[in-house]
């Protein structure tokens, strides 16, 4: 069975699988899941070729990271077979970018995770801190966890664009190894492509989340508290209905579409299920096999034309 590409993550020297394992539904984020689905759906992730497995402490109020590491112990293979991130600085509890707060949080979550290291620590939506903090503050307590060897590389992520470029332009070069995006690299929204040759040019390795947009690119439609205007929800739910009609699966299209930029290293998307899990690498070993639908695409594209790059603004909770 051919397995899942490889791709490059900037200067780490890691290879990540290009579908990343989303864990946050692992947290009971989306709806319960039980420990043997959780454990099933990594074992298939892992199976299938996904190395890279993603979570916080913040999903599930740290019930991700406890249903992540028991599955990944569960797998039985070497600790270098696969590539874990978490995050720091958000919390069930609130936003605490302190040295001392993301100092003592990797040690909680090296505990739940049940793992010795982590490969990369992500600051966690730094648009709701203060980003001078991050740069002053936390980036270097986080430097000092990588020469202590409980993580090996840093990263940030946010919604808004510009928080990648302020943070990067202010710390030393290669101080930041990553970034991970998140509904920017989508049909309905693609200013991601904007800022990669700027990513490229500091070095920095690039994590594309939420191919669906949070729910906008699904014939089932977003959650009840997707921050999204009317007007884009409604065109993402008739560029679903077209593709129903025809035979085609929006959310197919969505996640092929996002895979196929290959300056993106990973492309993130949450699994709570096998068949999740089965579906996205599907989609991705069609796409290297055969390319993607460019007709349907085409199509979609149009219906999406007018709302195309509309963003919402940060600060949406998920309850």
């Amino acid at each position: 069975m051919s397995k899942l590409e490889l791709r490059e993550l900037g200067n780490t020297g890691l290879k990540l699988s290009c579908v990343g394992f989303g864990a946050s539904p692992l947290g009971n984020v989306f709806g319960t899941v039980s420990e043997e689905e959780a454990n099933a759906s990594v074992r298939e992730a892992f199976r299938l070729g996904i190395n890279f497995f993603d979570t916080s402490p913040y999903y599930g109020g740290t019930l991700s990271e406890k249903a992540l590491g028991k599955a990944l112990k569960a797998l039985g293979v070497p600790r270098d077979n696969y590539i874990v991130s978490t995050k720091c600085g958000r919390y069930a509890e609130g936003f605490d970018f302190s040295a001392d707060r993301v100092t003592k949080s990797i040690d909680e979550s090296l505990a739940r995770l049940q793992l010795d290291y982590v490969d990369i620590l992500q600051c966690h939506d730094i648009e709701f801190g203060s980003l001078d903090q991050v740069v002053n503050e936390t980036i270097p307590a986080l430097q000092k966890l990588k020469e202590a060897g409980k993580i090996r590389f840093i990263g940030i992520t946010g919604l808004p664009l510009g928080v990648f470029t302020y943070v990067l332009d202010r710390v030393p070069p290669g101080a930041v190894d990553v970034i991970l995006s998140y509904c920017h690299h989508c049909i309905n929204d693609s200013t991601l492509e904007d800022l990669l040759p700027y990513l490229k040019s500091k070095g920095v390795g690039i994590i594309s989340a939420s191919p669906l947009s949070m729910g906008l690119l699904t014939e089932s439609g977003p959650p009840h508290w997707h921050p999204a205007s009317p007007e884009l929800k409604s065109a993402c739910q008739a560029a679903a209905a077209y593709c129903k009609e025809k035979g085609k699966n929006i959310s197919k299209l969505a996640m092929q579409y996002s895979l196929s930029n290959k300056d993106v290293s990973s492309v993130l998307v949450g699994m709570n299920s096998v068949r999740q899990v089965e579906e996205n690498v599907a989609a991705a070993m069609e796409l290297a096999t055969a390319g993607k639908d460019e007709e349907t695409l085409l199509e979609v594209e149009a219906i999406l034309k007018p709302v195309k790059n509309q963003t919402w603004p940060s600060g949406i909770q998920q309850k």
